[in-house]
């Protein structure tokens, strides 16, 4: 690395590691800094060095002219997503299963029915609440 006339650092290729790149094309994506004033911070030579470190670590679309969306996850991501809301939904039901199959063998009613807070508030007694004391 050299000092420039203007005090920012020149950085050689061989000094960009990996975890420089990650937190460059992160400052970027956050809206810290755009890749030009990233390069200028750094000392990054190359116009376009930032930009193919942005399209090859970063989570936006840096690829299309069109204004920045995250990329879409990969295919097998999601489908591990779907593959675990189908299992969780299957659990719950066995559990609503469960629950009613209690309720009829204990006669009772485990699922307790909630008043909304406003109706809840409303049917309070009014000589219920806290006075305050004059000092």
């Amino acid at each position: 690395m050299k000092a420039t006339k203007s005090g920012n650092l020149k950085r050689t290729q061989k000094d960009y590691s990996l975890s420089f790149k990650l937190q460059v094309v992160d400052e970027v994506e956050k809206g810290h800094l755009t890749y030009k004033q990233s390069q200028r911070k750094y000392g990054i030579q190359g116009k376009c060095t930032v930009l193919n470190w942005l399209r090859k670590h970063g989570t936006l679309d840096w690829t299309s002219k069109m204004p920045m969306k995250k990329k879409a996850p990969p295919k097998t991501y999601i489908s591990q997503l779907e593959a675990k809301i189908k299992r969780l939904e299957a659990e719950k039901e066995i559990l609503n299963r469960a629950i009613d199959i209690a309720d009829d063998m204990f006669n009772t009613e485990i699922r307790k029915k909630y008043l909304p807070l406003s109706q809840a508030a409303s049917d309070k007694p009014q000589g219920d609440e806290p006075t305050a004391s004059a000092e």
